[in-house]
């Protein structure tokens, strides 16, 4: 096997050390350290990052991305939401549910908006919460340019968001967003809390509301896609980039026994589709993650509503290793043999904090391991390579916890199960091709956008 060369790797954090290996162990994506841990499917980065500059230029995108258990879908999200962050666009990101849903009549669809809205990041506060932040943003850019202006903050504010209530449901979102902005200025932190709850969809009752805040309406299952709309028109007044959505788990849709429940769902999606499409919308972006059943089955995934599977039909003239990046499916390539061994080097790498005197297994142990997946597994080993992930950062736990261990003793009694799904997607390493050094994500921002 050949293996592109490597540089020495700049020093881990403990901190990012630490999340990368608890988080691989227990299956699911880490929050920090990404860019330690990134191999592979650079053309597919490619086409999100476009997608990304396109919002932060007023534009509008949304992507499908596809594949199996275990094949990095949560992980590629992951790496977009970073992206997104570091292009100054705000990221809304959730997972569907049983009780979290695009379309609803029985409050399944609000609850989804208020995990997003939850959720919601900022370059500066990447780790959600991050609502409070934008008002404030909003507000001080106001008593600055009101006082610029000689103008009242109350009625430049108002001014301002004229072109919000233009827009369906945009009277009582803007009045909400004035009413916090005098609030603010008038330290009423009640009045405050109050407009964050509406804006966070956590009114039930419009009479509460109206009781409130003086509106009519809630954020309800019937306008959570306008209210993401108005959402992303809002964070471009107060000086963002745009809105970035990230769903992950749609498989939850294809799960729903109802098909009217998953008829209702998939036309909500195929109204975002023809807005992004048909360039409707300002700002604002979609990233949603499915299985290749979600997406192919005709009776019961996306391609069983007939308008859907018109518009996300594969290109027929991509075939034989063509490919063709610039639909709305993004379908996850394998990792090849060549960028499993770049990732489990790279995790030799993070077990040793970037320190290569510390590598607790030779190149020989990852040689080995690999041929015992492939002959324990076949080659889904690194199609879907996340329970092998798992055994051999395992494997590197018990080396480093029992320092006489012998690894060739310690591999001959792990076992590797081939990966047939799960509800966490684990974090399939994703980067650059050809086995680059790790870069950091101020380094990553600087080389992909």
């Amino acid at each position: 096997m050949t293996v592109p060369g490597t540089k020495p790797s700049p020093p881990i954090k403990p901190r990012d050390r630490d999340t990368v290996i608890n988080a691989l162990r227990a299956g699911v994506v880490p929050r920090l350290g990404l860019q330690h841990i990134q191999v592979g499917r650079r053309r597919e980065i490619e086409a999100l990052i476009a997608d990304v500059v396109r919002v932060a230029d007023g534009g509008a995108a949304i992507r499908f991305v596809v594949g199996e258990y275990g094949a990095g879908k949560t992980f590629f999200l992951f790496l977009v939401r970073q992206l997104a962050l570091a292009k100054n666009l705000v990221v809304l990101q959730a997972d569907l549910a049983p009780d979290r849903r695009i379309h609803a009549t029985g409050g399944q669809a609000r609850l989804l908006y208020a995990e997003l809205v939850r959720n919601l990041a900022t370059r500066t506060a990447p780790d959600g919460g991050a609502l409070r932040n934008v008002l404030e943003r909003f507000v001080a850019q106001a008593i600055e340019q009101a006082g610029r202006e000689g103008r009242g903050t109350e009625a430049w504010i108002r001014a301002k968001l004229v072109d919000l209530q233009e827009q369906v449901g945009g009277y009582d979102f803007a009045t909400v967003v004035a009413a916090y902005a005098g609030a603010h200025e008038a330290g009423d932190e009640t009045r405050q809390g109050n407009a964050l709850r509406w804006l966070r969809g956590e009114y039930t009752t419009k009479t509460e509301a109206r009781q409130d805040l003086g509106v009519r309406s809630i954020i309800d299952d019937a306008n959570v896609y306008d209210s993401l709309k108005l959402l992303a028109r809002f964070v471009r007044m107060a000086g963002y980039g745009g809105l970035f959505v990230c769903l992950d788990e749609l498989v939850n849709l294809y799960k729903l026994q109802s098909a009217q429940a998953r008829n209702q769902n998939y036309e909500q999606i195929l109204r975002i589709l023809n807005d992004v499409l048909q360039g409707t919308v300002e700002g604002l972006g979609f990233v949603l993650g499915g299985t290749p059943e979600f997406m192919l089955d005709t009776r019961r995934g996306l391609y069983s509503y007939e308008a859907l599977q018109s518009r996300l039909a594969g290109n027929s003239f991509a075939t034989d290793g063509f490919v063709d990046l610039s639909g709305p499916v993004v379908r996850l390539q394998n990792l090849t043999p060549e960028e499993m061994w770049v990732l489990l080097e790279r995790l030799r790498t993070v077990f040793a904090a970037g320190d290569p005197a510390r590598h607790l297994v030779p190149d020989e142990a990852l040689h080995a391991f690999l041929d015992h997946c492939r002959a324990r597994v076949g080659d889904a080993y690194f199609r879907t390579p996340r329970n092998t992930v798992k055994a051999f950062v395992d494997l590197l736990a018990v080396l480093e916890q029992n320092p006489g261990a012998d690894w060739r003793e310690r591999l001959g009694v792990v076992t590797v199960a081939e990966d047939r799904g799960g509800v966490d997607e684990l974090a399939t390493a994703i980067g650059p091709e050809g086995g680059d050094p790790a870069h950091s994500d101020d380094e990553l921002t600087r080389l992909q956008l």
